[in-house]
């Protein structure tokens, strides 16, 4: 008997009794769609992560504030003692107010320190611009926040285009949250159109800047606020500082670092060491996103876990169903075997049996996973999870499903093992005597 009488054998044998068969194919179907369906969600919570990473900017960028004056540079985690000699959040009326959860603003000297720092290859220092309203024809003010990276990092369009630092034309991207509120019915129509900001002097008076939209931005896992091209934010700049005394220093709110292109993790984390020495606080990419990563990956993680659990009671299932397949085919075996079969094809042909009912399983488990979780991702897409623009929770990767189904079929295997042994050690004559 060839490898294919063996295959066509071993499909017929398993629908003898089709009633077991089925119980055993459900069984394994639960566990395979559970599976598939969790690893659905970690590639699209993965992938919408990397989307927010690539808004960022690239992997050779870190974000630096200045650390806490006082704190060493392995503080770790929690609080710190206090030290009644070191500034504190903020430098007094006369000083800059740090923002929360850094130390104080980034002065000129620190800017030069940096682009001083080995390993460093330019540094973008961003202001913090915060104009007091927006307002879009005769809709009203609304509040509005600044997005001070936005001139270091590419934005997820959900229309329009990108901003074009090198014009002097005032350019704007909005983010979709602010669609509505404003006025326009659509990301497409808000496209082209003007928007006026009230920006105040250091003496709080008030200048009206008008720029047109010529993007929609998607929201971020990091926050969102409208986007400014430089021309934009060197004008607000410009009139925030009008008025300011010349005993004021110029300060930024932070900086990106743009660091040699292709540093190992340690190289990185080297520098990082070494600009906290100089009392910086400098994240990485992964540092930002990657708790959000983490907290995932348990989720998935703990779901995987039931599924593994349904996957083992099936293992029993496939077992139970083999071990009453050869009891029932004892004579048939014991004929197989006085015709000639050896006993490592009756082996192959009940791990056949065992790997076809894997089969079944997981590929139904996979296929209905997929025909139900598409629809369901769309339909999130568009009501729960709309307030997160590019988040489609179940996305099939096609490697991923293989690799679901193979280890499905695997697992089958060494749960048919014990019966398939059982079959192949059979005596032929003490076979053929079976009542």
């Amino acid at each position: 008997m060839n490898i294919r009488d063996l295959v066509g054998t071993a499909v017929q044998s398993t629908f003898r009794s089709k009633l077991r068969t089925t119980l055993t194919v459900i069984a394994i179907f639960i566990g395979a769609f559970t599976l598939t369906t969790t690893s659905a969600i970690g590639t699209g919570v993965s992938n919408y992560i990397a989307s927010q990473v690539a808004a960022i900017g690239a992997e050779d960028v870190l974000l630096v504030t200045k650390a806490p004056e006082g704190a060493p540079a392995d503080a770790g985690d929690g609080p710190q003692p206090y030290d009644p000699d070191a500034t504190g959040g903020s430098a007094g009326p006369s000083g800059p107010i740090a923002l929360p959860g850094q130390g104080e603003p980034l002065t000129s000297d620190d800017i030069d320190a940096l682009r001083a720092t080995e390993g460093v290859v330019a540094v973008t220092p961003l202001s913090s611009i915060s104009p007091e309203w927006i307002e879009y024809g005769a809709n009203g003010k609304f509040q509005v926040s600044v997005n001070v990276a936005a001139g270091v990092s590419p934005a997820d369009l959900a229309a329009g285009q990108a901003l074009d630092n090198d014009t002097a034309e005032f350019e704007v991207l909005l983010p979709t949250s602010y669609l509505e509120n404003l006025g326009f019915d659509s990301a497409s129509a808000a496209i082209g159109e003007t928007v006026v900001f009230g920006v105040d002097d250091y003496l709080g008076e008030r200048s009206e800047v008008a720029a047109t939209v010529v993007g929609i931005q998607n929201e971020s896992l990091l926050g969102s606020g409208v986007s400014l091209n430089s021309a934009l934010a060197n004008e607000m700049d410009d009139i925030g500082s009008t008025g300011k005394p010349d005993s004021v220093e110029t300060t930024f709110a932070q900086a990106t670092v743009q660091i040699t292109a292709g540093l190992t993790a340690q190289e990185v984390a080297d520098l990082q060491d070494r600009l906290a020495e100089e009392g910086f606080a400098a994240q990485t990419l992964e540092d930002q996103l990657g708790s959000f990563q983490l907290v995932i990956s348990g989720i998935v993680g703990v779901l995987n876990a039931f599924a593994a659990i349904a996957l083992l009671a099936a293992g029993f299932g496939i077992v139970n169903t083999l071990l009453m397949s050869v009891q029932e085919r004892t004579r048939e075996i014991g004929l197989m075997k006085a015709m000639g079969m050896g006993a490592g094809r009756v082996f192959a042909l009940f791990s056949l049996e065992a790997v076809f009912i894997g089969f079944l399983g997981s590929a139904l488990g996979a296929l209905v996973s997929i025909a139900v979780g598409v629809p369901l991702s769309a339909a999130l897409a568009q009501t729960v999870l709309s307030g997160l623009p590019g988040l489609n929770i179940l996305q099939y990767a096609p490697a991923s499903v293989a690799t679901v189904i193979l280890v499905v079929m695997g697992l089958a295997f060494l749960a048919g093992t014990l019966p398939a042994r059982r079959a192949a050690r059979q005596n032929p004559i003490d076979a053929l005597r079976y009542e």
